[in-house]
């Protein structure tokens, strides 16, 4: 498994703010970041990619 920081999230195209990310997840709208300490967290690349198709999948619904 492999996980992403906030850097590694940007590097795939997810440029959203912190802020954004934080109300997105609140809002059931991004996957639930892992922890990794106190002032770190990550977020799992599968996850991430699911999420990315996800939203490629709906663009395409909507123009079909």
């Amino acid at each position: 498994m492999t996980l992403l920081d906030y850097a590694d999230l940007r590097e795939r195209g997810v440029k959203y703010s912190k802020c954004q990310l934080w109300r997105l997840w609140n809002a059931g709208k991004f996957p639930k970041p892992v922890k990794l300490s106190a002032v770190r967290n990550a977020w799992r690349a599968d996850e991430i990619d699911a999420w990315i198709d996800q939203r490629i999948a709906e663009r395409d619904q909507v123009t079909a």
